[in-house]
């Protein structure tokens, strides 16, 4: 014969939620013990029947094991609460930070020209003024940026005249290696170059020139 489903649902027959009762209990209470030896686990079961009775099985001591559970469900909940808090907290940066982008975008936009039809008269005003002070701050960094490449350029014009004035000296040194006061008188003679052509003998050409 098959077994047919059970219903999840309450037992309107007394005796026979009664009978279901105490069977389930029993398997209840023996898989309790089953996992608790197979693996070493710490394990607190209590049970109240219908009309009240208590039937309880621990592992250990039911006392203690109930004193971790609130101990554990107490950080438990205490991390629950802080995360809530964290995410909240997360959520109202997240919308101060979208408000502040979205009041930059605007204010970008009217100050290059767009959306100024809903703008009243303090309102443009006040972009004149943010206007005037911005290109009052560019026109100063353009100049100061200016004064330090001219002092760059000076630096590297008096480089350049150091370097060529070291030039020049090396170039004078090179070109002028004898000081002509220190030759000795005498010194440089003429020769004499024999350009007329004579064929024969050395003694007859020494006779030629007698």
């Amino acid at each position: 014969m098959v077994r047919g489903k059970t219903q999840m649902k309450r037992i309107e027959n007394e005796t026979s939620r009664q009978v279901t009762f105490s069977k389930r209990r029993s398997g209840l209470l023996k898989k309790a013990f089953e996992l608790s030896v197979l693996c070493d686990a710490e394990i607190a079961l209590i049970v109240f029947s219908p009309k009240g009775r208590l039937y309880e099985y621990s592992s250990s001591s039911i006392t203690e094991t109930i004193e971790r559970y609130e101990k554990n469900a107490k950080e438990i909940g205490s991390t629950c609460r802080s995360g809530l808090i964290h995410k909240q907290n997360n959520k109202e940066e997240d919308a101060s930070m979208k408000k502040k982008i979205e009041q930059l975008e605007n204010s970008k936009r009217k100050l290059l020209g767009d959306g100024l039809e809903p703008c009243s008269l303090d309102e443009l005003q006040k972009l004149e003024e943010q206007l005037h002070k911005s290109l009052s701050f560019i026109r100063s960094r353009k100049n100061r940026l200016f004064i330090e490449k001219i002092e760059q350029l000076k630096e590297s014009e008096r480089k350049l005249e150091e370097e060529n004035a070291e030039l020049r000296e090396k170039s004078d040194v090179v070109q002028n290696p004898l000081d002509s006061t220190s030759l000795v008188p005498g010194e440089l003679k003429e020769q004499e170059v024999d350009t007329q052509l004579f064929i024969g003998l050395p003694e007859t050409r020494k006779n030629h020139r007698k």
